[in-house]
């Protein structure tokens, strides 16, 4: 079975396709590093989308999460933005931990597995 890797660097690629699954590596928010909670989960959850887009899956069929938060005191304000994204009847299996993330400006991470087909 083949391996595809999308968007691939020298330490990491941000999507690995095996088979009928997707792995996207942990996302964080470039654009809204050092805002809100909120604000950043709203960009990762699009970069979320337009990667699984382009490996021919989507949100539909995450079947795993992991959400990384650097204070889990924000744990509502990111669920806000979590629960109006995610499809009714579609939830996946989740875990959400703080961690200390790469940069202080990152507030938010989040690593998923997806279906393919």
């Amino acid at each position: 079975m083949s391996i595809t890797r999308l968007h691939a660097g020298p330490r990491m690629s941000q999507a690995v396709i095996h088979g009928d699954t997707v792995y996207l590596a942990g996302q964080v928010a470039d654009q809204a590093k050092g805002q809100s909670v909120g604000e950043q989960t709203r960009e990762i959850l699009a970069a979320i989308n337009r990667l699984l887009g382009e490996a021919g899956s989507d949100k539909t069929k995450i079947v795993s999460a992991t959400i990384y938060l650097a204070d889990i005191a924000t744990f509502a304000e990111m669920n806000a933005v979590w629960d109006a994204w995610v499809p009714a009847g579609h939830a996946p299996a989740r875990a959400t931990v703080e961690a200390k993330l790469a940069a202080p400006a990152y507030t938010v991470e989040i690593a998923c597995i997806a279906a393919r087909g």
